[in-house]
């Protein structure tokens, strides 16, 4: 009787990553469901010129993240270190696999003082414009694309090559600013 007085736990609502098609072999459970299976974030760090795979970027648990209090602040973080966080999204054409969304958000990082500066809102509809096939680079620096551009080369050229010419073009030195 003493469990009953106790109150219960709230159940938390989770955020379900669903692998391939969400509808397949169930009549209704997923349905509108959100599959993340083609995006995969990447971390430009221009600074030390390299690019990588970041899966824990997904949650925002990324090792550059972790042990970092961020705010929309970006005094907070002065001092800090730059990064990219890309969103590439894959899709498959008549020529096979190709980086069909590329997204960039801004991301600082301040060791020292253990803080950054990130917009949240902004890494999660810039994910949602690169699983809707977008690509958006424009705000990213020149020393930032070409790294960029020569991950997502050596990741895989020909996903390189079967990818829309905005990618080359958005990526290359030359590439326009607004």
């Amino acid at each position: 009787m003493a469990d009953e007085q106790q109150p219960k736990p709230k159940q938390k609502l989770g955020f379900t990553i669903i692998k391939n098609d969400p509808t397949d072999g169930h009549k209704g459970f997923g349905i509108g469901s959100l599959s993340l299976e083609n995006v995969t974030p990447v971390m430009v760090d221009s600074e030390e010129e390299l690019a990588s795979i970041e899966i824990g970027a997904m949650h925002a648990k990324s090792d550059i993240e972790r042990g970092i209090k961020f705010t929309t602040n970006r005094e907070d973080s002065e001092g800090g270190k730059l990064y990219w966080l890309v969103w590439v999204t894959i899709d498959f054409n008549e020529n096979g696999p190709y980086y069909a969304g590329v997204t960039s958000c801004e991301m600082i990082v301040n060791r020292e003082k253990r803080r950054g500066y990130k917009l949240l809102a902004d890494h999660v509809n810039l994910m949602d414009k690169s699983m809707k096939r977008r690509i958006i680079v424009d705000n990213m620096d020149e020393k930032s694309k070409k790294i960029l551009a020569g991950f997502l080369k050596e990741h895989n050229e020909q996903m390189w090559n079967n990818s829309e010419p905005k990618l080359h073009i958005d990526l290359s030195e030359s590439s326009p600013h607004l």
